[in-house]
């Protein structure tokens, strides 16, 4: 066997093996939701489920717990990834046409921003948006979850318009198109892959999102404060059923997002 195709299995094993690493929480989050009681808790634990039972599943959806703060998760997670790129696309379009010095302290500030601890910004921004009234509402939520997006997906578009070529803009600019207009129907369309990378990042951040939550709400929670409250309710099984429910949106959103992410999506978009 030749050395190109011991690197190609070896590459092949390594993939499969992080994957694995990666989804093997998931897979037991679901196991444990649909395991009958002696599946686990028997002598010998089983890593598979050979009598799967909904019964976890009924007993916490029939409560109607998760359906308000279900909702809430999704409009905000909504508003605050269309909020976010609505707001970034346009900076870090005028940051991609930088000069390269400036442009790269841009990203590293932008990085650094990202570093801050949470934390102290989380509780920062709730006093202000305490005085603003701005807490236990559906803006307060989302404008925190955009503030924390905003520097990461910023960085990734800056990134990604950057190698888009000039060429692109000077045949909008010589048909008559405005910056606008050239950033909505040719800089964004080209840069496809990297919108939906930045959308989907925002929109996971704010679905799975705690801290900005917990401070800003006080009645109506967000999904996740409801899976932490309910913790300390029901069965193991009832825990992992309840924490289930937090990755079926998700599952839709990677599905709605996946066909933007195409690597070859630049191929052809400059001839000649």
């Amino acid at each position: 066997m030749n050395l190109p195709k011991l690197r190609a299995i070896g590459l092949t094993a390594w993939a499969v093996a992080v994957a694995g690493l990666v989804l093997f929480p998931v897979y037991l989050v679901l196991m444990v939701s649909v395991a009958p009681g002696p599946a686990l808790f028997g002598e010998r634990p089983a890593l598979m489920v050979t009598a799967p039972t909904l019964v976890y599943w009924r007993r916490v959806l029939a409560r109607g717990e998760l359906l308000g703060p279900m909702a809430k998760s999704l409009v905000v997670a909504t508003a605050a990834t269309g909020l976010a790129v609505a707001l970034a696309a346009p900076g870090a379009y005028a940051v991609s046409r930088w000069p390269l010095r400036r442009r790269h302290a841009v990203l590293v500030a932008l990085l650094l921003a990202r570093m801050l601890p949470e934390l102290a910004v989380g509780v920062s921004l709730a006093t202000r948006f305490a005085r603003l009234g701005l807490v236990d509402t559906y803006l307060g939520v989302t404008l925190a979850h955009v503030i924390g997006a905003l520097p990461f997906i910023t960085w990734i578009l800056v990134g990604a318009f950057a190698g888009i070529p000039v060429d692109l803009e000077e045949a909008a600019g010589l048909d008559g198109a405005s910056w606008l207009k050239t950033l909505r129907s040719v800089i964004l369309p080209a840069a496809a892959p990297a919108v939906a990378v930045a959308a989907l990042f925002v929109w996971l951040y704010s679905w799975n999102e705690f801290l900005y939550a917990r401070l800003l709400t006080t009645s109506q929670n967000t999904l996740p404060l409801q899976v932490f409250q309910a913790i300390d309710r029901g069965t193991k099984q009832q825990m992992a059923a309840v924490a289930a429910v937090l990755l079926v949106p998700i599952l839709f959103a990677v599905a709605f997002l996946q066909r933007y992410l195409r690597p070859d999506a630049m191929a052809g978009a400059v001839k000649g």
